[in-house]
């Protein structure tokens, strides 16, 4: 039955917990047991089903209970079959989804050679507007994952497709995630690439691209800002945050802080 699958999955964290807080007595029951219930489920049958393992995916990353050689065998091979050309429109539009999520829950050497190729493969799909639309949303995430050398090198050409796409839905995408795309290169690539293809958004035909082009152009204008000058810096969560100085937190030091925080489009994309 589905629904005891379900239920299994969501089961699993709490008991790869406590296997973890009790190791020294069950030592691999996780990697032997639990583990390849994960990963097959990700290719079942029911779609309920592989959302929950989806789900305890994540959860199991983010707690740092997957091994790197489980992660770099079992699980981005997994998502590699799931994401292929040849492969279910539905399971493709789901492995690339959790790819995106899972990126940041890995080593950035894992990220760039397992996963950034067919990333880059799934910007240009022509089969499948979704899969390009949700490349696009987590844009800003994927470069921070791999660095400002590979986002230069492979993501800027890719980024520069999904800002020119014929759904306007990308290039709306794109306008709101622009800041973090931005933050991750370099000064030179801001201003002679990253500039001119920002004004083609803020002067985009669709209205609804244009609108999250004005949202976005602060944001993206910070980027430009020397970060020890200006006090803007990145948070973890995405957000573009304003350092007050030394001297003014001096001279407010009784006061109630006054910290301006801009939430980065990104973290809103859908």
């Amino acid at each position: 039955e589905p629904t005891v699958r379900t239920e299994l999955m969501e089961q699993i964290p709490p008991i790869a917990i406590f296997l973890q807080e009790s190791r020294p007595k069950f030592p691999t029951a996780f990697f032997e047991y639990l583990m390849p219930i994960v990963v097959r489920y990700l290719t079942d049958v029911n779609n309920q089903v592989r959302k929950a393992g989806q789900e305890a995916l994540l959860i199991l990353l983010e707690q740092d209970l997957v091994a790197q050689s489980d992660i770099e065998n079992k699980v981005c091979p997994i998502l590699l079959d799931l994401s292929a050309p040849d492969s279910d429109d539905e399971y493709k539009v789901e492995a690339v989804n959790i790819i995106c999520k899972m990126a940041s829950m890995l080593s950035r050497k894992t990220v760039e050679h397992m996963l950034l190729p067919r990333f880059c493969e799934l910007c240009s799909d022509g089969k499948l507007f979704q899969v390009r639309k949700i490349c696009a949303a987590n844009f800003g995430d994927i470069c921070n994952a791999v660095g400002q050398e590979a986002t230069e090198r492979l993501l800027i050409p890719k980024f520069f497709e999904l800002c020119s796409d014929s759904v306007w839905g990308m290039r709306k995408a794109c306008a709101e995630c622009f800041m973090a795309v931005s933050y991750t290169t370099s000064p030179e690539v801001r201003r002679s690439k990253l500039s001119p293809l920002f004004i083609s958004l803020i002067s985009d035909t669709c209205r609804w691209v244009r609108q999250a082009a004005f949202q976005s152009l602060g944001p993206f204008i910070s980027t430009f800002a020397n970060p020890s000058s200006a006090g803007l810096y990145i948070r973890e969560d995405g957000t573009l945050s304003i350092r007050p100085s030394t001297q003014d937190v001096n001279s407010n030091s009784c006061q109630p802080s006054n910290n301006i925080t801009l939430m980065t489009s990104s973290t809103n994309a859908t």
